[in-house]
């Protein structure tokens, strides 16, 4: 299977390893059809991100499809199913379920959250195993737009969050792809926006 790895700053390399397997319960193994290009991952390749640990698979703003999926388990009623040849965007934030944080249903700040391609092997590889949770089908979308779509969730998410009335005034730092998001979804509702950027 045709990987690339990130061995230390700055040293990519194409790297040939075995493909992942069956999928167990629970989990469904994807094609990666394309990955975006994150600033988490410029940082890494620079050596600026701190929880890197090298040599790791970069890659998190992923669209894949199904190509299997594992023997049937108990699935929880908040879990999509999906079906072999189902295009999706993959969450990739990964939590444990069982802490503090995630049984408050605050599973953006459980103790042992971990990344795709900060703390688990990414995307920029030809297929990978996932669990089914992770999966977000979205047959009706392009796969560019699929690859996005994380990044896109959360300038949607900021400014729901924002609770933005008529006559507010928005104001992003930072231009990236996350502020542009965030402008977006903020002119979409209609009010003042501004940015800020350095660069």
């Amino acid at each position: 299977m045709n990987t690339v790895v990130l061995e230390a700053p700055g040293r990519l390399a194409h790297r040939d390893r075995s493909h992942p397997g069956a999928p167990g319960p629970g989990e469904a193994r994807v094609r990666v059809l394309r990955v975006g290009v994150c600033g988490t991952d410029l940082h890494a390749y620079r050596g600026r991100q701190a929880f890197i640990r090298y040599p790791v698979i970069l890659g998190h703003e992923l669209a894949v499809e199904v190509v299997a999926v594992g023997p049937e388990a108990t699935t929880p009623a908040d879990i999509v199913p999906v079906r072999v040849g189902d295009r999706c965007a993959i969450v990739p934030y990964l939590s444990d379920g069982t802490c503090q944080a995630c049984r408050a249903g605050r599973t953006n700040c459980c103790t042992h959250l971990a990344l795709y391609g900060v703390h688990r092997d990414g995307g920029m590889c030809d297929e990978m195993v996932v669990p089914i949770r992770q999966l977000v089908p979205a047959n009706d979308l392009p796969v560019d737009v699929l690859a996005i779509s994380e990044m896109l969730a959360v300038g949607a998410h900021a400014t729901a969050r924002a609770r933005l009335a008529v006559d507010t005034r928005v104001l992003v730092l930072g231009a990236g792809p996350i502020g542009l998001s965030t402008l977006a979804f903020a002119c979409r509702e209609g009010v003042a926006t501004y940015a800020i950027d350095l660069d």
